[in-house]
């Protein structure tokens, strides 16, 4: 069931690890967020993580909370992810610039999401984590290549490669067989 069903409308971000970011593409999603807010009652934009496309889009909605304040950034996570709240940004970013010695700038949300299986799925938790924003997404924004090919992996002590599926590839189409309203920005 969609957590956030029948309450306000959302859109979800999937898109490769590394995309070609520029002021088109910014122009771009920025009329596409506009155009679902203004139009389309869209309140929620849900974010995964472990993608430049991820982060990209999180800026722009940030900048977007200027005019638009009743819009909420919520972080869907996996396995090993921690979110920081908008609440807490300050202190985080002082005490991680003091750490790390280097200053420090947070992604921020005003809430998070933990799937059922945030805690027992496998090292692909963020594919499962991915459906799980789709289902609970009204629009998906995507920035999908259909010719990305992921870089090739080795199987552990062997010469075979193994030639693996794109995470946004396998969003992509779950999104399409669950019929939903896609965007892609590509």
């Amino acid at each position: 069931m969609n957590i956030l069903q029948n309450v306000y409308k959302s859109c979800c971000f999937i898109g490769h690890r590394k995309n070609e970011v520029s002021n088109l593409l910014e122009e771009k999603l920025k009329k596409v967020l506009i155009y679902l807010i203004e139009k389309q009652g869209v309140t929620n934009f849900l974010f995964g993580s472990k993608s430049q496309f991820n982060d990209f889009c999180h800026v722009v909605v940030t900048k977007l909370m200027q005019k638009y304040t009743f819009i909420k950034r919520i972080a869907y996570t996996c396995k090993s992810e921690c979110v920081f709240f908008e609440s807490e940004k300050e202190e985080w970013e002082q005490k991680l610039s003091l750490f790390f010695k280097k200053q420090f700038h947070l992604l921020c949300h005003e809430q998070e999401i933990e799937h059922k299986t945030k805690y027992t799925a496998n090292k692909a938790s963020y594919v499962e984590r991915n459906f799980a924003m789709i289902d609970d997404s009204d629009f998906c924004v995507f920035y999908y290549d259909e010719n990305y090919v992921p870089p090739q992996k080795n199987k552990k002590n062997s010469h075979i490669i193994i030639n693996q599926k794109s995470g946004t590839k396998i969003a992509y189409e779950y999104a399409k067989r669950k019929n939903k309203n896609i965007i892609n920005l590509k």
